[in-house]
């Protein structure tokens, strides 16, 4: 199966980069589709060093747009489908934007990967969709609870994803990551907030709620699950959690990066940054057993010591200065 063509939808974003990149190494035939815009931005492709750019196929679209979506499908082997609206204060503004998205696009990328015979389709769900856990670790049968319009956008994204390995047997596997991080993520996600803001000089960083739990995947581990789901039969029709089996709180966390980055802070909760109180997350903590079993996947940066090394090489990033311009941490990003 070298050379296949791989359509990655996202691939201007945080992971989507990631795993275009890791795609084009191993030899694959990549087409990136990255947003449409203006200023003919590619995203985080925009700074692939230019031996992997040159073996990018890059497509702007717009994934709410079924005819587009059909011809970026078009002559793919596989899709990795890893497009949508991810921030989950925004969803609580513009929920109709995530359900377009999030649902009608997904929908779009599966009309188009049946009607054009597609290998495979591996749709990238959240962890979010589990809601505050019932039981812990979380295997792939606990409960689902939209607890944010995000998660139950994302909810619906899978159960359609599902729906057309049953309903026509498009060969679809879920994939379905806990909190990945690393270099590149948006100044959404709580590790960069922290990084960033001990970067530029505060002492006092400003946080959301400080005790939910998190199980964290370091993004080489993320895209590491992405491409074991490619090279097996014995994903398909299932949903798989990635993650590392750890669990640890927000405020932990802060203090571990304070620690890496050899700085003393104070951690703030901030009133703006609070979830309405039903719908935040309290505790996610992954059982992988099934990524294990089926993919053959275990995470190379598991546990604290894991994390620790995966903050350490996250932080090496962000300090960086033409990295850190990028963000604005003294202003919270809704």
């Amino acid at each position: 199966m070298s050379r296949r063509k791989v359509l990655v939808t996202g691939a201007d974003g945080f992971i989507g980069s990631h795993l275009a990149e890791a795609l084009v190494r191993r030899g694959e035939d990549v087409r990136a589709m990255v947003f449409y815009n203006s200023f003919n931005s590619w995203g985080w492709l925009d700074h692939t060093e230019p031996a992997v750019k040159d073996g990018l196929e890059v497509v702007a679209g717009d994934l709410r747009d079924a005819y587009g979506m059909r011809r970026a499908v078009e002559g793919c082997d596989v899709v990795l489908h890893l497009a949508a609206l991810i921030a989950i204060p925004f969803s609580y503004q513009a929920p109709d934007s995530y359900v377009e998205t999030n649902i009608r696009g997904t929908l779009n990328v599966l009309q188009a990967a049946r009607d054009l015979g597609v290998r495979r389709v591996i749709h990238t769900s959240t962890s979010e969709v589990y809601g505050t856990a019932r039981f812990v670790p979380i295997t792939e049968e606990h409960p689902l609870q939209g607890q944010s319009p995000y998660a139950a956008t994302k909810i619906g994204a899978d159960q359609m994803a599902l729906s057309f390995h049953h309903a026509f047997g498009l060969p679809v596997t879920v994939v379905r990551p806990f909190n990945t991080y690393g270099p590149r993520q948006s100044a959404r996600a709580v590790i960069p907030t922290v990084i960033t803001q001990i970067a530029s000089g505060a002492r006092a960083v400003r946080l959301g709620a400080t005790r939910p739990t998190r199980d964290f995947n370091y993004v080489d581990d993320t895209v590491a699950g992405f491409i074991a789901a490619l090279e097996t039969d014995r994903a398909v029709g299932q949903v798989v959690n990635l993650g590392s089996d750890f669990e640890i709180s927000i405020g932990e966390t802060a203090w571990l990066i304070a620690e890496v980055m050899g700085k003393d802070v104070v951690i703030e909760e901030e009133a703006s940054r609070v979830r309405p109180a039903a719908s935040e997350v309290e505790r996610l903590w992954a059982s992988n057993a099934r990524a294990r079993e089926l993919l053959g996947w275990r995470p190379s940066y598991a546990g604290r010591d894991g994390l620790r090394r995966g903050l350490e090489h996250t932080v090496r990033w962000f300090v960086e200065p033409q990295n850190l311009r990028r963000y604005k941490p003294d202003i919270y990003n809704v």
